[in-house]
């Protein structure tokens, strides 16, 4: 149990201070600390608040099949940049890019916007990491 936690932490430390270092809409104070009270904060989201959400919008997100949970996502993401006010959503002027020969114009993105990529990176790394260290 312990061990399971601890290492929940720390993964949870590493994909914030990955999150924050590729994409720039999420930043914070740049002190370890703070990273370190984020990965506690995001642990809380992870055990109390976004399984609350699941069962507070069970049939909006049955009605989606699925797709409403990225919506609590990026609602516990929102919540964690409301407890710790150190972490922000700022807006981010995306420049563009081309991608296997698909190019992607560049995008003045909202704080929402930045919300909803943020809660999307860090919830495919989340999941990513965690299937990695189950095996």
């Amino acid at each position: 149990m312990i061990k399971a936690a601890l290492r929940d932490y720390i993964l949870n430390f590493a994909i914030l201070w990955g999150v924050t270092e590729i994409f720039p809409g999420l930043t914070y104070d740049g002190s370890l600390r703070t990273l370190a009270i984020g990965a506690a904060g995001l642990m809380a989201m992870n055990l109390i608040v976004i399984p609350l959400l699941k069962v507070v919008f069970l049939p909006l997100n049955l009605l989606t099949l699925g797709v409403f949970t990225w919506v609590i996502n990026v609602i516990a993401l929102y919540l964690l940049t409301t407890v710790i006010p150190q972490f922000k959503l700022v807006p981010y002027d995306f420049p563009g890019a081309v991608f296997l020969g698909i190019n992607i114009p560049p995008q003045n993105l909202t704080v929402l916007w930045v919300a909803i990529l943020a809660s999307f990176m860090i919830g495919f790394a989340g999941r990513f990491f965690h299937w990695l260290t189950s095996k």
